[in-house]
Protein backbone atom coordinates (compact mmCIF):
# COMPACT_ATOMS: atom_id res chain seq x y z
CA UNK A 1 0.00 0.00 0.00
CA UNK A 2 3.08 2.35 1.09
CA UNK A 3 4.21 1.98 -2.67
CA UNK A 4 1.59 3.07 -4.17
CA UNK A 5 1.35 6.30 -1.96
CA UNK A 6 5.28 7.05 -2.89
CA UNK A 7 5.66 5.68 -6.68
CA UNK A 8 1.71 5.84 -7.86
CA UNK A 9 2.19 8.42 -10.54
CA UNK A 10 5.43 6.62 -11.99
CA UNK A 11 3.48 3.22 -11.56
CA UNK A 12 0.48 4.35 -13.47
CA UNK A 13 3.55 5.89 -16.11
CA UNK A 14 5.72 2.43 -16.03
CA UNK A 15 1.88 0.72 -16.86
CA UNK A 16 1.49 3.28 -19.64
CA UNK A 17 4.17 3.08 -21.32
CA UNK A 18 4.03 -1.03 -21.33
CA UNK A 19 0.57 -1.10 -22.14
CA UNK A 20 1.54 0.76 -25.60
CA UNK A 21 4.30 -1.77 -26.28
CA UNK A 22 1.63 -4.55 -25.78
CA UNK A 23 -0.44 -2.47 -28.33
CA UNK A 24 2.26 -2.16 -30.66
CA UNK A 25 2.93 -5.76 -30.37
CA UNK A 26 -1.00 -6.46 -31.09
CA UNK A 27 -0.99 -4.22 -34.32
CA UNK A 28 1.99 -5.76 -35.17
CA UNK A 29 0.97 -9.53 -34.78
CA UNK A 30 -2.58 -10.08 -34.63
CA UNK A 31 -3.81 -7.12 -36.78
CA UNK A 32 -1.40 -8.70 -39.99
CA UNK A 33 -3.58 -11.88 -39.09
CA UNK A 34 -6.73 -10.33 -39.69
CA UNK A 35 -6.02 -8.16 -43.08
CA UNK A 36 -3.34 -10.91 -44.25
CA UNK A 37 -6.23 -12.72 -46.43
CA UNK A 38 -6.63 -9.48 -48.23
CA UNK A 39 -2.98 -9.15 -49.19
CA UNK A 40 -3.09 -13.06 -49.71
CA UNK A 41 -6.36 -12.47 -52.34
CA UNK A 42 -4.46 -9.19 -54.52
CA UNK A 43 -7.42 -7.20 -52.84
CA UNK A 44 -5.39 -4.81 -51.19
CA UNK A 45 -1.92 -4.00 -51.45
CA UNK A 46 0.00 -3.76 -48.08
CA UNK A 47 0.02 -0.11 -48.06
CA UNK A 48 -4.05 0.42 -48.74
CA UNK A 49 -4.27 -2.63 -46.06
CA UNK A 50 -2.38 -0.89 -43.19
CA UNK A 51 -4.51 2.61 -43.87
CA UNK A 52 -7.74 0.33 -43.59
CA UNK A 53 -6.85 -1.31 -40.80
CA UNK A 54 -5.56 1.99 -38.65
CA UNK A 55 -8.79 3.79 -39.36
CA UNK A 56 -10.84 0.38 -38.62
CA UNK A 57 -8.98 -0.69 -35.93
CA UNK A 58 -8.81 2.58 -33.80
CA UNK A 59 -12.50 3.11 -34.41
CA UNK A 60 -13.49 -0.53 -33.21
CA UNK A 61 -10.79 -0.05 -30.43
CA UNK A 62 -12.33 3.32 -28.84
CA UNK A 63 -16.03 2.88 -30.01
CA UNK A 64 -16.55 -1.06 -29.11
CA UNK A 65 -13.33 -2.00 -27.12
CA UNK A 66 -15.32 -1.46 -23.35
CA UNK A 67 -16.94 -4.72 -23.22
CA UNK A 68 -14.11 -6.96 -23.29
CA UNK A 69 -11.97 -4.36 -21.28
CA UNK A 70 -13.85 -5.50 -18.02
CA UNK A 71 -13.08 -9.55 -18.75
CA UNK A 72 -9.19 -9.42 -18.55
CA UNK A 73 -9.41 -6.65 -16.28
CA UNK A 74 -11.05 -8.92 -13.37
CA UNK A 75 -12.33 -11.66 -15.24
CA UNK A 76 -9.39 -14.02 -15.37
CA UNK A 77 -8.16 -13.57 -11.46
CA UNK A 78 -10.40 -12.88 -8.20
CA UNK A 79 -9.58 -9.13 -7.52
CA UNK A 80 -10.76 -10.28 -3.76
CA UNK A 81 -8.12 -12.09 -3.71
CA UNK A 82 -5.89 -9.50 -3.83
CA UNK A 83 -7.92 -6.63 -1.13
CA UNK A 84 -4.69 -6.79 1.05
CA UNK A 85 -2.21 -6.65 -1.70
CA UNK A 86 -2.93 -4.06 -4.14
CA UNK A 87 0.66 -3.59 -4.40
CA UNK A 88 0.83 -7.13 -5.76
CA UNK A 89 -1.66 -6.78 -8.64
CA UNK A 90 -0.43 -3.48 -9.16
CA UNK A 91 3.26 -4.92 -10.08
CA UNK A 92 1.81 -8.13 -11.32
CA UNK A 93 -0.54 -6.47 -13.94
CA UNK A 94 2.70 -4.08 -15.08
CA UNK A 95 4.84 -7.70 -15.34
CA UNK A 96 2.28 -9.57 -17.66
CA UNK A 97 1.52 -6.15 -19.80
CA UNK A 98 5.65 -5.80 -20.33
CA UNK A 99 6.11 -10.23 -20.76
CA UNK A 100 3.01 -10.35 -23.06
CA UNK A 101 4.57 -7.18 -25.14
CA UNK A 102 8.34 -8.54 -25.29
CA UNK A 103 6.96 -11.84 -26.67
CA UNK A 104 4.56 -10.33 -29.23
CA UNK A 105 7.59 -8.27 -30.48
CA UNK A 106 9.72 -10.94 -30.69
CA UNK A 107 7.14 -13.20 -32.56
CA UNK A 108 6.47 -10.31 -34.90
CA UNK A 109 10.10 -10.01 -35.59
CA UNK A 110 10.03 -13.91 -37.03
CA UNK A 111 6.72 -13.65 -38.93
CA UNK A 112 5.11 -15.88 -36.09
CA UNK A 113 1.32 -15.78 -36.11
CA UNK A 114 0.72 -16.27 -32.26
CA UNK A 115 -2.31 -15.04 -30.24
CA UNK A 116 -2.39 -12.08 -28.10
CA UNK A 117 -4.75 -13.28 -26.28
CA UNK A 118 -3.07 -16.34 -24.82
CA UNK A 119 0.02 -13.76 -24.47
CA UNK A 120 -1.28 -11.90 -21.75
CA UNK A 121 -4.29 -14.76 -20.10
CA UNK A 122 -0.85 -16.36 -19.95
CA UNK A 123 1.42 -13.66 -18.64
CA UNK A 124 -2.12 -12.68 -15.96
CA UNK A 125 -2.35 -16.02 -14.80
CA UNK A 126 1.89 -16.60 -14.28
CA UNK A 127 2.25 -13.82 -11.98
CA UNK A 128 -0.80 -14.35 -9.75
CA UNK A 129 -0.37 -17.96 -9.21
CA UNK A 130 3.43 -17.27 -7.90
CA UNK A 131 2.07 -14.07 -6.08
CA UNK A 132 -0.64 -15.45 -4.14
CA UNK A 133 -1.24 -19.01 -5.19
CA UNK A 134 -3.49 -21.18 -7.48
CA UNK A 135 -6.77 -19.68 -5.52
CA UNK A 136 -6.34 -16.24 -6.85
CA UNK A 137 -6.91 -17.49 -10.04
CA UNK A 138 -10.63 -18.30 -11.38
CA UNK A 139 -9.93 -21.31 -12.94
CA UNK A 140 -13.76 -21.51 -13.84
CA UNK A 141 -13.52 -18.04 -15.91
CA UNK A 142 -10.32 -19.41 -16.75
CA UNK A 143 -11.42 -22.41 -18.62
CA UNK A 144 -14.19 -20.94 -19.92
CA UNK A 145 -11.95 -18.88 -22.01
CA UNK A 146 -9.28 -21.74 -23.06
CA UNK A 147 -12.66 -23.37 -24.07
CA UNK A 148 -13.71 -20.51 -26.17
CA UNK A 149 -9.78 -21.42 -27.78
CA UNK A 150 -11.45 -24.61 -29.11
CA UNK A 151 -15.01 -23.08 -29.76
CA UNK A 152 -14.86 -20.29 -31.59
CA UNK A 153 -12.67 -21.22 -34.39
CA UNK A 154 -15.21 -24.40 -34.96
CA UNK A 155 -17.32 -21.69 -35.44
CA UNK A 156 -15.98 -19.41 -37.50
CA UNK A 157 -14.80 -22.39 -39.82
CA UNK A 158 -18.59 -23.44 -39.72
CA UNK A 159 -19.69 -20.39 -41.01
CA UNK A 160 -16.90 -19.68 -43.29
CA UNK A 161 -17.66 -23.37 -44.66
CA UNK A 162 -21.52 -22.32 -45.19
CA UNK A 163 -20.79 -18.86 -46.54
CA UNK A 164 -19.03 -20.13 -49.02
CA UNK A 165 -20.73 -23.38 -50.17
CA UNK A 166 -23.63 -20.82 -50.88
CA UNK A 167 -21.41 -18.45 -52.91
CA UNK A 168 -20.83 -21.54 -54.88
CA UNK A 169 -24.26 -22.71 -54.77
CA UNK A 170 -25.46 -19.24 -55.92
CA UNK A 171 -22.90 -18.04 -58.23
CA UNK A 172 -19.96 -20.56 -59.24
CA UNK A 173 -22.27 -23.20 -60.03
CA UNK A 174 -24.66 -21.66 -62.37
CA UNK A 175 -25.15 -21.11 -65.74
CA UNK A 176 -24.38 -17.00 -65.55
CA UNK A 177 -21.98 -16.97 -62.64
CA UNK A 178 -21.08 -12.99 -63.38
CA UNK A 179 -24.41 -11.76 -63.59
CA UNK A 180 -24.84 -13.63 -60.59
CA UNK A 181 -22.25 -11.98 -58.44
CA UNK A 182 -23.63 -8.65 -59.84
CA UNK A 183 -26.86 -9.80 -58.34
CA UNK A 184 -25.93 -11.33 -54.73
CA UNK A 185 -22.70 -9.37 -54.12
CA UNK A 186 -25.23 -6.74 -52.51
CA UNK A 187 -26.46 -9.08 -50.49
CA UNK A 188 -23.23 -10.39 -49.46
CA UNK A 189 -22.15 -6.58 -48.57
CA UNK A 190 -25.82 -6.50 -46.43
CA UNK A 191 -24.78 -9.14 -44.23
CA UNK A 192 -20.88 -7.65 -43.72
CA UNK A 193 -22.70 -4.65 -42.40
CA UNK A 194 -25.50 -5.92 -40.95
CA UNK A 195 -23.24 -7.65 -38.30
CA UNK A 196 -20.65 -4.62 -37.82
CA UNK A 197 -23.67 -2.10 -37.23
CA UNK A 198 -25.81 -4.52 -35.17
CA UNK A 199 -23.09 -5.25 -32.37
CA UNK A 200 -21.49 -1.76 -32.01
CA UNK A 201 -24.28 -0.60 -31.59
CA UNK A 202 -26.13 -2.50 -29.42
CA UNK A 203 -22.80 -3.23 -26.90
CA UNK A 204 -20.11 -1.00 -27.98
CA UNK A 205 -21.50 2.95 -27.61
CA UNK A 206 -22.88 2.98 -24.06
CA UNK A 207 -19.58 4.06 -22.77
CA UNK A 208 -19.38 6.81 -25.13
CA UNK A 209 -22.94 8.06 -24.08
CA UNK A 210 -24.98 6.77 -26.92
CA UNK A 211 -27.16 4.40 -24.83
CA UNK A 212 -29.22 2.78 -27.74
CA UNK A 213 -32.33 0.29 -27.37
CA UNK A 214 -32.59 -3.39 -29.17
CA UNK A 215 -35.15 -1.60 -31.81
CA UNK A 216 -33.30 1.46 -32.24
CA UNK A 217 -30.05 0.02 -32.71
CA UNK A 218 -32.00 -2.67 -35.21
CA UNK A 219 -33.60 0.32 -37.04
CA UNK A 220 -30.09 1.95 -37.60
CA UNK A 221 -28.19 -0.81 -38.63
CA UNK A 222 -30.92 -2.10 -41.19
CA UNK A 223 -30.62 1.74 -42.65
CA UNK A 224 -26.39 1.46 -42.69
CA UNK A 225 -26.99 -2.17 -44.16
CA UNK A 226 -29.61 -0.71 -47.41
CA UNK A 227 -27.45 2.43 -47.83
CA UNK A 228 -24.00 0.03 -48.07
CA UNK A 229 -25.83 -2.41 -50.04
CA UNK A 230 -27.10 0.13 -52.52
CA UNK A 231 -23.16 1.85 -52.48
CA UNK A 232 -22.33 -1.61 -53.50
CA UNK A 233 -24.50 -2.59 -56.08
CA UNK A 234 -23.36 0.87 -58.27
CA UNK A 235 -19.52 0.18 -57.39
CA UNK A 236 -20.21 -3.34 -58.74
CA UNK A 237 -21.03 -1.77 -61.73
CA UNK A 238 -19.20 0.35 -62.74
CA UNK A 239 -16.52 -2.23 -62.74
CA UNK A 240 -14.93 -3.21 -65.76
CA UNK A 241 -15.21 -7.19 -66.48
CA UNK A 242 -13.45 -8.42 -69.86
CA UNK A 243 -14.27 -11.76 -71.32
CA UNK A 244 -10.71 -12.72 -72.47
CA UNK A 245 -9.36 -12.67 -68.78
CA UNK A 246 -11.98 -15.48 -67.99
CA UNK A 247 -9.48 -17.42 -70.54
CA UNK A 248 -6.49 -16.80 -68.31
CA UNK A 249 -8.01 -17.56 -65.33
CA UNK A 250 -11.50 -18.99 -65.13
CA UNK A 251 -14.11 -17.14 -63.14
CA UNK A 252 -11.45 -13.73 -63.40
CA UNK A 253 -14.19 -11.62 -63.52
CA UNK A 254 -16.52 -13.15 -60.57
CA UNK A 255 -14.05 -12.32 -58.82
CA UNK A 256 -13.21 -9.15 -59.12
CA UNK A 257 -16.98 -8.76 -57.57
CA UNK A 258 -15.77 -10.30 -54.51
CA UNK A 259 -12.65 -8.23 -54.63
CA UNK A 260 -15.21 -5.25 -53.55
CA UNK A 261 -16.77 -7.41 -50.95
CA UNK A 262 -12.87 -8.24 -49.82
CA UNK A 263 -12.23 -4.39 -49.05
CA UNK A 264 -16.01 -4.42 -47.35
CA UNK A 265 -14.91 -7.66 -44.88
CA UNK A 266 -11.34 -6.15 -44.50
CA UNK A 267 -13.05 -2.77 -42.78
CA UNK A 268 -15.37 -4.98 -40.99
CA UNK A 269 -12.66 -7.37 -39.53
CA UNK A 270 -10.50 -4.22 -38.90
CA UNK A 271 -13.15 -3.42 -36.82
CA UNK A 272 -13.73 -6.26 -34.85
CA UNK A 273 -10.57 -6.94 -34.34
CA UNK A 274 -9.93 -3.41 -32.34
CA UNK A 275 -12.91 -3.71 -30.58
CA UNK A 276 -11.94 -7.51 -28.69
CA UNK A 277 -8.22 -7.53 -29.11
CA UNK A 278 -7.43 -3.72 -27.42
CA UNK A 279 -8.64 -5.23 -23.88
CA UNK A 280 -5.44 -7.69 -24.04
CA UNK A 281 -3.49 -4.07 -23.60
CA UNK A 282 -5.36 -1.73 -22.03
CA UNK A 283 -7.68 -4.16 -19.39
CA UNK A 284 -4.30 -4.65 -17.58
CA UNK A 285 -3.33 -0.68 -17.89
CA UNK A 286 -7.08 -0.13 -16.27
CA UNK A 287 -6.62 -2.16 -13.90
CA UNK A 288 -3.77 -0.34 -12.23
CA UNK A 289 -4.93 3.06 -13.05
CA UNK A 290 -8.05 2.04 -10.82
CA UNK A 291 -5.97 0.54 -8.38
CA UNK A 292 -3.98 3.82 -7.96
CA UNK A 293 -6.59 6.12 -8.77
CA UNK A 294 -8.37 4.66 -5.71
CA UNK A 295 -5.76 4.61 -3.35
CA UNK A 296 -5.12 1.10 -3.14
CA UNK A 297 -8.80 0.71 -2.87
CA UNK A 298 -9.59 -2.52 -5.28
CA UNK A 299 -13.30 -1.92 -7.08
CA UNK A 300 -15.31 -4.57 -8.59
CA UNK A 301 -16.11 -2.61 -11.36
CA UNK A 302 -14.78 0.65 -12.45
CA UNK A 303 -15.00 3.39 -15.58
CA UNK A 304 -12.03 3.06 -18.03
CA UNK A 305 -9.91 6.58 -18.12
CA UNK A 306 -10.47 8.55 -20.78
CA UNK A 307 -6.91 8.18 -22.46
CA UNK A 308 -7.18 4.58 -21.63
CA UNK A 309 -8.55 3.18 -24.94
CA UNK A 310 -7.22 5.66 -27.35
CA UNK A 311 -3.70 4.59 -26.28
CA UNK A 312 -4.02 1.33 -26.84
CA UNK A 313 -5.67 2.47 -30.44
CA UNK A 314 -2.73 4.45 -30.97
CA UNK A 315 -0.36 1.64 -30.48
CA UNK A 316 -2.45 -1.23 -32.24
CA UNK A 317 -2.22 1.38 -35.79
CA UNK A 318 1.76 2.20 -34.93
CA UNK A 319 2.63 -1.99 -34.46
CA UNK A 320 0.54 -2.66 -37.56
CA UNK A 321 2.81 0.07 -39.68
CA UNK A 322 5.94 -0.76 -38.38
CA UNK A 323 5.91 -4.10 -38.61
CA UNK A 324 2.67 -5.59 -39.80
CA UNK A 325 3.70 -6.99 -42.79
CA UNK A 326 6.38 -9.47 -41.69
CA UNK A 327 3.50 -12.04 -40.45
CA UNK A 328 0.70 -10.95 -43.30
CA UNK A 329 3.26 -12.29 -45.84
CA UNK A 330 3.06 -15.53 -43.27
CA UNK A 331 -0.36 -15.97 -43.25
CA UNK A 332 -1.90 -14.59 -46.10
CA UNK A 333 -1.39 -17.34 -48.49
CA UNK A 334 0.07 -20.40 -46.10
CA UNK A 335 -2.41 -22.31 -44.96
CA UNK A 336 -4.79 -22.42 -48.13
CA UNK A 337 -5.02 -21.11 -51.85
CA UNK A 338 -6.85 -17.72 -51.04
CA UNK A 339 -9.08 -15.94 -54.09
CA UNK A 340 -11.15 -13.38 -53.20
CA UNK A 341 -14.49 -15.25 -52.85
CA UNK A 342 -12.81 -17.79 -50.52
CA UNK A 343 -10.97 -14.70 -48.69
CA UNK A 344 -14.26 -12.87 -48.47
CA UNK A 345 -16.53 -15.53 -47.11
CA UNK A 346 -13.09 -16.68 -43.86
CA UNK A 347 -13.36 -12.74 -43.27
CA UNK A 348 -16.54 -11.78 -43.29
CA UNK A 349 -17.07 -15.49 -41.00
CA UNK A 350 -14.04 -13.70 -39.09
CA UNK A 351 -15.70 -10.53 -37.96
CA UNK A 352 -19.03 -12.04 -37.11
CA UNK A 353 -17.54 -14.84 -34.96
CA UNK A 354 -14.74 -11.95 -33.29
CA UNK A 355 -17.89 -8.78 -32.67
CA UNK A 356 -20.12 -11.48 -31.53
CA UNK A 357 -17.65 -12.18 -28.72
CA UNK A 358 -16.13 -9.10 -28.35
CA UNK A 359 -20.22 -8.00 -27.11
CA UNK A 360 -20.91 -10.83 -24.90
CA UNK A 361 -17.21 -9.95 -23.23
CA UNK A 362 -15.58 -13.27 -24.23
CA UNK A 363 -11.97 -12.43 -25.26
CA UNK A 364 -11.13 -14.78 -27.73
CA UNK A 365 -8.21 -15.52 -29.96
CA UNK A 366 -8.70 -13.24 -33.14
CA UNK A 367 -5.72 -15.48 -34.72
CA UNK A 368 -7.10 -18.46 -34.22
CA UNK A 369 -10.55 -17.77 -35.36
CA UNK A 370 -9.33 -16.60 -38.69
CA UNK A 371 -7.45 -20.00 -39.02
CA UNK A 372 -10.58 -21.28 -38.30
CA UNK A 373 -12.06 -19.64 -40.61
CA UNK A 374 -9.35 -20.15 -43.57
CA UNK A 375 -9.64 -23.89 -42.80
CA UNK A 376 -12.90 -23.61 -43.38
CA UNK A 377 -13.18 -22.19 -46.66
CA UNK A 378 -10.18 -24.98 -47.58
CA UNK A 379 -12.45 -27.94 -46.36
CA UNK A 380 -14.94 -26.60 -48.94
CA UNK A 381 -12.99 -27.91 -51.76
CA UNK A 382 -11.50 -30.62 -49.52
CA UNK A 383 -8.72 -31.47 -46.91
CA UNK A 384 -6.33 -31.71 -49.92
CA UNK A 385 -6.74 -27.76 -50.31
CA UNK A 386 -5.12 -27.44 -46.78
CA UNK A 387 -1.57 -27.22 -46.16
CA UNK A 388 -1.48 -29.43 -42.65
CA UNK A 389 2.10 -28.65 -42.10
CA UNK A 390 1.75 -25.05 -42.09
CA UNK A 391 -1.48 -25.56 -39.95
CA UNK A 392 0.74 -27.43 -37.19
CA UNK A 393 3.20 -25.37 -37.10
CA UNK A 394 0.84 -22.70 -36.35
CA UNK A 395 -0.79 -24.67 -33.52
CA UNK A 396 2.89 -25.30 -31.82
CA UNK A 397 3.28 -21.69 -32.01
CA UNK A 398 0.00 -21.29 -29.92
CA UNK A 399 0.99 -24.09 -27.80
CA UNK A 400 4.08 -22.32 -26.84
CA UNK A 401 2.62 -18.68 -26.42
CA UNK A 402 0.74 -19.77 -22.93
CA UNK A 403 3.68 -20.97 -21.12
CA UNK A 404 6.04 -18.52 -22.68
CA UNK A 405 3.73 -15.23 -20.97
CA UNK A 406 3.55 -16.74 -18.08
CA UNK A 407 7.08 -17.49 -17.90
CA UNK A 408 8.30 -14.27 -18.81
CA UNK A 409 5.55 -12.64 -15.97
CA UNK A 410 7.16 -14.71 -13.35
CA UNK A 411 10.33 -13.55 -14.12
CA UNK A 412 9.67 -9.51 -14.73
CA UNK A 413 7.38 -9.61 -11.78
CA UNK A 414 10.19 -11.34 -9.75
CA UNK A 415 12.14 -8.08 -10.54
CA UNK A 416 10.14 -5.76 -9.95
CA UNK A 417 9.18 -7.03 -6.32
CA UNK A 418 12.91 -6.46 -5.47
CA UNK A 419 12.86 -2.79 -6.80
CA UNK A 420 9.46 -2.09 -5.23
CA UNK A 421 8.53 -4.39 -2.02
Amino acid sequence: MEILAQYGTQLVLIAALFGLLMAWGIGANDVANAMGTSVGTKSLTIRQAIIIAMIFEFTGAYLAGGEVTSTIKGGIIDPIAFTEHPDVLVLGMIASLLAAGVWLVVASFFGWPVSTTHSIVGAIVGFATVSLGADAVQWDKFGSIVGSWVITPAIAGLIAYVLFISVQRLIFNTDTPLENAKRYGPVYIFLSAMVICLVTLQKGLNHVGLPLTSGESTLISLILSLISAVGGMFFIRRLRFNPQDDVKMHYSNVEKVFGVLMIVTACAMAFAHGSNDVANAIGPLSAVVSVVSHGGAIAASSSIDWWVLPLGAVGIVLGLAMMGHKVMATLGTGITHLTPSRGFAAQLATASTVLLASGTGLPISTTQTLVGAIMGVGLARGIAAINLGVVRNIVISWVVTLPAGALLSILIFGMLEKIYL
